[in-house]
């Protein structure tokens, strides 16, 4: 038999897209050409069916039907062979692939099922550590000093109140403990563990899948999210959720899921909607998320009504604003150019700000006293306005000199967003109608060290602590500094002085922390601090985002 020429147009050093695999070499290919070739040649009966005898033929052929051991062959160059009372044949090439996916498919769900395990894990162990930190706190805030019978506590405060407040504080520092070391959020901590105990003690059969790995992360959250606003104590409720949620949480993709829980939990849920209504209007907010390229996101929370009817007048002014004959805008940007409109209630396109003069190597501060314009960008001059004049809003921006002069692209900072476009940095500190000194002269400027008799921290030292660290200082803590506590490193009691070098901004959680429990600040020489844990941990504080 004449073996077939090796392609020389085969894609040797690629993979097949179909399983990622390497293509076959050339003696495999000649090798199963040549196989092939054999079967065809009538020498040997093929097919399922070869055990037993053909219609019309007495006769059984001689090569039995694969029992219910069949082994694949080890390659796609193994021959058919007898491994005992095994026939063993080679498969083709798309059953191999297939095979070869679907094991990856299966290796996959275990996967995945391994991490779903692992997140319950993680749920649980997370509880289970702040339950003990409720059940015995010495670890986190120290021993009990109510039970010396020669205690007297100094806030005036009797022994249960001193214990509750043991017990909370003790939470709080094994939150931050977990926080720090897991680089999360203390707010994710607490949901996580308030997830964990919602569906433990109440909604058993979902957690049992959730812990088994057969429900995600996702499914989880929903469910105890939906869950927890039950009533308190409805076992009845909880249970009939647990019941209902459980089977669709298994088969649903998490936001049909969503959609069903949603619908459960209002079948189930006792009280009635208007009851619901009020203690959900209780937190209603807005919020603001920074997003790229100089843009941010605004958030409402508001009973239903009234977004409605904020979208409906956002949707009357944009449609007014489109039947202008020369309006390129869509109907969405023009949706947000009137919100911005509506908000600020601006009537005039000039910006009013104060902004702080730099010196030749310092940062300017601008406080803008209305809403950069009544023309958002992309606004038109002559757009109708009809929007009374508000209360002046204050932006501050940190623009560095070189810049606000021209001689450097070193970006500028908005106050609470971060980096902006130096056009709009410029327009703000070219507008201000006043300047604020921040970082000056050492003999002309406000000065930053202050003397021993000045414990309360002047409005310029705010200001300028809110620079060198916009957030709390405790590591994780996202507070803005305009909303912390000053916090002096060394105490004033103890001979510490009111400047920046002593001085952080720590939001009042972290500041009692720091004060009532066995958290504590290590002030380096350096200028470096670290915060130690209850347990011992040293971890820095997080570096300025700006």
């Amino acid at each position: 038999m004449t073996r077939p020429a090796p392609s020389a147009h085969r894609p040797m050093p690629a993979l097949r897209e179909c399983d990622g695999a390497p293509w076959p070499s050339d003696d495999e290919l000649e090798f199963e050409a040549e196989w092939a070739a054999f079967r065809e040649s009538g020498d040997v009966e093929w097919g399922t069916d070869a055990g037993t005898p053909a219609p019309g033929d007495g006769l059984a052929s001689p090569v039995p039907s694969e029992p219910r051991g069949y082994v694949p062959p080890d390659g796609p160059g193994d021959v058919d062979a007898w491994e005992g009372d095994v026939f063993v044949r080679p498969l083709d090439s798309t059953v191999l692939a297939m095979s070869d996916v679907d094991a990856r498919v299966g290796h996959l769900e275990n996967v995945v099922a391994e991490r779903q395990r692992a997140t319950a894990e993680e749920y649980r162990l997370i509880l289970a550590i702040l339950d003990d930190a409720a059940f015995d706190p010495t670890p986190w805030v120290g021993p009990d000093p109510t039970l010396d019978r020669a205690w007297v506590d100094s806030r005036g405060r009797t022994p249960g109140a001193v214990r509750r407040d043991r017990v909370d504080l003790a939470e709080r520092a094994a939150v931050a403990e977990i926080a720090v070391r897991l680089h999360l959020s203390e707010q994710t901590v607490r949901t996580r563990a308030a997830h964990a105990q919602t569906l433990a003690v109440g909604c058993p059969k979902l957690w049992a899948a959730f812990s088994e790995g057969r429900l995600s992360e996702k499914h989880a959250v929903d469910a105890a999210r939906l869950a927890s606003t039950l009533p308190a104590g409805d076992a009845d409720a909880f249970e009939r959720f647990d019941d209902e949620a459980c089977p669709p949480a298994l088969v649903l993709t998490p936001a049909k899921f969503a959609v069903a829980a949603r619908a459960i939990r209002e079948r189930v849920h006792a009280e009635s909607i208007e009851a619901r209504h009020r203690r959900a209007a209780v937190d209603r907010g807005v919020w603001m998320r920074a997003e790229l390229d100089g843009m941010a996101s605004l958030h409402a929370l508001l009973p239903a009504d009234r977004a409605r009817a904020v979208m409906s007048r956002l949707d009357k002014a944009a449609r007014h604003l489109r039947a202008a004959p020369d309006e390129e805008r869509t109907l969405a940007q023009l949706r947000a150019d009137a919100f911005a409109d509506l908000i600020t209630m601006t009537d005039a396109p000039a910006v009013s700000s104060t902004t702080s003069a730099p010196n030749a190597t310092a940062d300017a501060s601008a406080e803008n006293a209305a809403a950069p314009s009544a023309a958002p960008t992309g606004l038109a001059p002559d757009a109708p306005r009809t929007f009374r004049s508000a209360p002046p809003a204050t932006v501050i921006v940190t623009v560095p000199a070189l810049t606000l002069l021209g001689h450097d692209a070193e970006p500028a900072t908005l106050e609470g967003y971060g980096p902006i476009d130096l056009d709009t940095a410029r327009l703000l500190a070219g507008t201000a109608r006043s300047w604020i000194r921040l970082l000056t002269h050492p003999v002309t400027g406000a000065p930053l060290v202050l003397d021993r008799r000045t414990y309360r921290v002047p409005v310029a030292l705010r200001r300028w602590l809110g620079i060198t660290s916009p957030t709390c200082v405790f590591p994780g803590c996202a507070r803005a500094a305009r909303d912390c506590d000053i916090d002096h490193l060394t105490a004033w009691a103890d001979g510490g002085t009111t400047d920046d070098d002593n001085l952080d901004p720590t939001c009042r959680h972290h500041h009692r922390l720091r004060h009532e429990s066995r958290w504590d600040i290590d002030d380096h020489p350096d200028g470096d601090t670290a915060w130690i844990s209850p347990l011992g941990g040293t971890y820095n504080t997080d570096p300025p985002p700006f």
